[in-house]
């Protein structure tokens, strides 16, 4: 079974997509690579998906692609005096590995490998990316 197209299409295996029957229906409609999301699910899940995907391969003499999603780490910052606090855009906010209560212009982030890794200029993202802060100082 070839596909003449330079294009590759990608599906996303989850609770509703991973049988055998609808991952061979995925295949058959033009999936080239299923994506495991390893956020989500148990390592007997993600075996089970992996080995029906290799059936399929065999099955049709095709190579068919698996992208194992891993989540990176997550890197967590101290708490906050009231639970939280609002930052206004352009106002500095400090990232300190003194153990400190946090407010709107500082918090504890214990990991010291964070402030070996960047320099000023660069953006750092916080939870989750919904937060840039541009490093000034290190």
């Amino acid at each position: 079974m070839k596909r003449n197209r330079y294009a590759k299409i990608v599906a996303t295996l989850g609770p509703s997509s991973s049988d055998p029957k609808t991952i061979r229906e995925l295949f058959l409609a033009g999936v080239d690579v299923f994506r495991l999301n390893f956020s989500h699910g148990s390592q007997e899940d993600h075996r089970e998906r992996h080995r029906v995907i290799r059936e399929l391969e065999a099955e049709f003499a095709r190579p068919i692609g698996i992208l194992a999603d891993l989540q990176g780490p997550k890197l967590r910052v101290g708490t906050f005096k009231d639970g939280g606090a609002d930052l206004e855009i352009g106002d500095p906010f400090k990232l300190t590995q003194s153990d400190v209560i946090g407010d709107a212009t500082i918090v504890q982030l214990a990991h010291p490998e964070i402030f070996a890794a960047v320099k000023p200029g660069e953006d750092l993202l916080i939870n989750d990316g919904r937060i840039r802060l541009k490093v000034t100082a290190n």
